[in-house]
């Protein structure tokens, strides 16, 4: 298959001037605030950490870009939420340091309360003089009694363990582990030998650490950043995150062996190396009963939708699902039904090759031809469920596009032939003619019946199916009057039992 070779070209031009803004929703004439996926003025969410308070209450702590950081750059800042579909913004938690300290630039990190009722803040530290030779990265504390005001201990900063790089040494994770007696520390380190590894400290008192060696080395990827251990059921799971990704892998004890099954990834992944942050440095959040894979969307890398992203963006949550096999899915937050309350009325009309008949549409494209029915204009925040049932070897989905300004549509495909949902922004008349950018494999060999639903949000739009995966776009093609629909490309397909909601 041929790829668009020009935008390519472009993309890479773009990325070596610096990245020209992406086109988003936010200054359309419809956008609205973000409630569900949000981001601070003037800036984008890094990495999170989330804490669950003793009220309930998730705290998204995280690591604050801008287009135009300093010689110092990522304080950390909080976002607060009761029900994943508002926050307030707390501003900044912990201010980096100086040239002269370990922490010029803050790195990932993880908070937590102690048995007595202090709260702790372990953190990256990252300066790239080399702190006298010790290393660029080190784990940092600070403490709290109201988690408002931290202050730093800068006497319990340790580096690196004889054997380990000394400049690769991030993302603390620290947790009471009952079933041990003890505090754990879980961090991203690379080992000479063994390449990335999750290495493992326990601690009696937060003060002094024990290293007890790699808890997971897959000798896989270069580092296992943000790592996080938690259990469902009576399965432990590792996450961590590398290749601009967040994957998993499964344990029958909180020691391991750890496994990764697969397909060990729950959202997408971008096909340009290094310039695909679509999900990215997720970590979790056992809430409410549930348990949520909280993370980032990277800003988008060029004006028109591309599929690349940058890091650093916008706030992306999901739920997770533990499947009866031991393996995970995700779903969208079951706190977006009672937020999505309205019924959104639509009329579907018959563009090409469709059969309408009350909330079911069927498409029927022959060989080199496009079904297509236009819903109608999308509402700037809407949720879409329907169930979809396309051939074995066929690609259909939902199309952008048809308004005024821009009559052209675009596709986000459920591709039966390669296995894979994806958007890039490609029309549909293009679809055939060039690979996928952003993908996230899905296994739709069973030719059976798929239950859907779209989150749309200005312009991010994500895509979960069957409770098992998700792909998470920026669509600046889906604002700003543009209309929604569904297509197929060259096959039968049918969406039935089509519902669209809105904010009341």
């Amino acid at each position: 298959m041929k790829r668009r070779s020009f935008v390519i070209a472009v993309l890479l031009v773009a990325l070596v001037l610096g990245a020209i803004p992406c086109a988003s929703a936010s200054g359309s004439d419809d956008a609205v605030d973000y409630q569900l996926y949000p981001a601070p003025e003037g800036g984008y969410v890094g990495d999170t950490m989330p804490y669950v308070t003793e009220d309930g209450t998730l705290e998204l702590y995280y690591l604050y870009d801008t287009d135009h950081n300093g010689q110092g750059y990522h304080p950390i800042y909080r976002f607060t939420t009761d029900d994943l579909v508002g926050y307030e913004d707390d501003g900044m938690m912990l201010e980096f340091g100086l040239m002269s300290d370990p922490d010029p630039a803050l790195g990932t990190g993880s908070v937590m309360r102690d048995r007595e009722g202090l709260y702790h803040l372990f953190y990256t530290g990252h300066n790239d003089t080399g702190n006298g030779g010790m290393g660029k990265e080190c784990v940092m504390h600070a403490t709290s009694v109201d988690r408002v005001n931290w202050q730093k201990q800068p006497e319990d900063t340790f580096f690196s363990p004889e054997g380990y790089s000394r400049d690769d040494f991030r993302d603390p994770e620290v947790f009471w582990m009952e079933e041990d007696g003890c505090y754990w520390l879980l961090i991203a380190a690379r080992e000479e030998q063994l390449g990335g590894v999750v290495a493992k400290y326990t601690s009696p008192d937060l003060k002094s650490w024990t290293f007890e060696g790699p808890l997971y080395a897959p000798q896989a990827q270069y580092m296992l950043e943000c790592p996080d251990l938690f259990r469902m059921g009576d399965t432990w799971y590792l996450t961590y995150s590398w290749d601009c990704v967040t994957y998993y892998a499964i344990g029958e004890s909180m020691n391991g062996p750890f496994v990764a099954p697969e397909d060990n990834i729950l959202d997408g992944k971008g096909l340009m190396d290094g310039n695909g942050f679509v999900f990215y440095a997720a970590k979790t959040a056992q809430w409410n009963g549930n348990t949520y894979l909280c993370g980032w969307l990277g800003r988008a890398a060029l004006s028109a939708d591309s599929g690349i992203y940058q890091w650093a963006g916008n706030v992306l949550n999901h739920q997770l699902v533990r499947h009866d096999d031991g393996t995970l899915g995700v779903e969208a937050p079951e706190t977006f039904k009672d937020y999505f309350t309205q019924d959104f009325d639509y009329r579907a009309e018959n563009i090409e090759a469709a059969d309408i008949a009350d909330d079911d549409i069927a498409l029927s494209a022959g060989d080199g031809e496009i079904a297509l029915a236009d819903l109608g204009v999308r509402a700037p925040t809407m949720m879409l469920e329907c169930d979809v049932t396309l051939d074995p070897d066929g690609c259909a989905g939902f199309a952008f596009g048809g308004s005024e300004a821009d009559e052209a549509w675009t596709a986000l495909c459920l591709d039966a032939e390669r296995n894979l949902l994806h958007y890039e922004g490609y029309e549909l008349k293009e679809l055939s003619d060039y690979d996928p950018m952003a993908v996230t494999r899905f296994d739709f060999s069973d030719g059976g019946v798929h239950h859907v639903t779209l989150v749309c949000e200005n312009e991010i739009v994500v895509l979960y199916i069957d409770d098992a995966k998700a792909l998470s776009s920026r669509i600046g093609h889906s604002t700003g009057g543009a209309h929604i629909g569904v297509f197929s490309d060259g096959c039968d397909a049918a969406f039935s039992d089509i519902a669209m909601k809105i904010p009341e």
